[in-house]
């Protein structure tokens, strides 16, 4: 239990710093399954798109690290550039 208000209110914010967390991280393994899942060039290149940005914007945010979010969009392109 915290011992002071400011460690309280900095517990409070964790909680909820940590459900924006979960929900994000979520949506970009969502973003990348579509990805993967696409049977077709053009489907897979229009969530390319999406799953760039977004793991761009993680990345910013720290959510995850840049070079995971380069990790992903490299492995990601390679996917879809194989696609017929």
């Amino acid at each position: 239990m915290a011992q002071h208000a400011s460690a309280a209110k900095q517990a409070r914010q964790a909680v909820k710093h940590r459900e924006q967390n979960k929900k994000y991280v979520s949506l970009m393994k969502t973003t990348i399954r579509r990805v993967r899942q696409s049977k077709e060039k053009v489907a897979a290149q229009a969530a390319l798109k999406r799953a760039y940005k977004l793991l761009d914007q993680l990345a910013a945010k720290g959510l995850i690290h840049r070079n995971r979010a380069a990790n992903q969009k490299s492995a990601l392109t390679k996917f879809v550039t194989a696609l017929k």
